[in-house]
């Protein structure tokens, strides 16, 4: 950052805070401890009412630099809650920025407001939800992909598809035109233009590998628009299966994507889904072992008991 912007910087964490030593302000804004004491005198002489106290630091006069927006405890616990997340699942680049932003607002509110804030911030916790991303390759690919995206260049990368080609190989290398990102249950999605599909797809960033930026531009449709896009639903497979009531609560939580219906009865929750592929619900069925039925379709009741019977043999 230039001399404007760290003293700009250095007066909002002087609103921050009640007192800052020189040493502090140094290491915070890497730079020397020289520097500080010629952006306090600039400051100073510049109008702003910095006391100085030996052997305590720097503070401002108090009342000074009055915030021009209000704000009440539960927005501000809003706006700060908002920079963690950004700063958890966005890439280096908006972390830093997300954490310059948190200060920035911290500095702005009055002492009661951010006090009572920082209370009732203390009793929530944003937490990782899902399959986060917190691994250096997928912040890294987001920080790539979203550049991209703004710059209009052409993607290529290996994806591992969640279903195996007729070959039984889930590789596959892919070029991609970058429409937009998407957070889906804890995971970050590119939706794009598949050049081997010709047509809009989703790729999970987890599921991506030797991701490179391409120099070969594209144009986004005229009609496309990211808020208002909706992927077609192709869930056309109905599965019905009977659960016992002990496990409604696990098992609703599990797949609640592709549930439709449920029914309680006698016997057990009657629970009707909606997939594309016998293969999306198998894993799921099988995890609940005797406390759930496949009830139709009948080719799925047969794969569950081919993967019963490869697990007796194997145990």
């Amino acid at each position: 950052m230039n001399k404007t912007e760290r003293q700009l910087a250095i007066t909002l964490e002087l609103q921050r805070s009640k007192m800052h030593r020189a040493e502090d302000l140094a290491a915070q804004f890497e730079t020397s401890v020289r520097t500080i004491y010629r952006d306090i005198q600039a400051l100073s002489e510049a109008g702003v009412p910095i006391i100085g106290a030996p052997g305590q630091g720097y503070s401002l006069m108090e009342g000074y630099f009055l915030p021009p927006v209000g704000f009440t405890a539960e927005e501000a616990v809003a706006l700060l809650m908002g920079t963690d997340f950004i700063e958890q699942r966005l890439d280096a680049e908006y972390g830093s920025v997300s954490k310059s932003a948190r200060r920035k607002i911290e500095a702005v509110l009055p002492e009661p407001v951010r006090a009572e804030s920082a209370r009732v911030r203390d009793t929530m916790r944003l937490l990782h939800a899902g399959e986060p991303v917190t691994g250096r390759k997928e912040k890294d690919y987001l920080g790539q992909i979203r550049r991209a995206i703004l710059e209009r260049h052409r993607l290529s990368f290996t994806y591992l598809k969640k279903m195996p080609e007729a070959d039984g190989s889930r590789k596959s290398s892919r070029e991609a035109d970058p429409y937009g990102l998407a957070l889906v249950q804890g995971n970050w999605t590119l939706v794009a233009r598949c050049g081997l599909r010709q047509d809009i797809r989703h790729f999970r960033l987890s599921r991506m590998t030797e991701l490179a930026v391409l120099e070969e531009r594209f144009s986004i449709p005229a009609g496309f628009n990211l808020s208002r896009y909706r992927p077609p639903d192709d869930r056309n497979l109905h599965v019905v299966v009977r659960v016992n009531l002990n496990i409604a609560d696990k098992m609703i939580e599990t797949v609640n994507y592709y549930l439709e219906t449920t029914e309680e009865r006698e016997d057990g929750l009657l629970v009707t889904f909606r997939i594309r592929q016998l293969e999306e619900l198998l894993p799921y069925i099988l995890s609940w072992g005797g406390e759930a039925e496949v009830l139709e379709p009948v080719s799925l009741r047969r794969r569950v008991r081919e993967e019963a019977e490869k697990m007796f043999k194997r145990y």
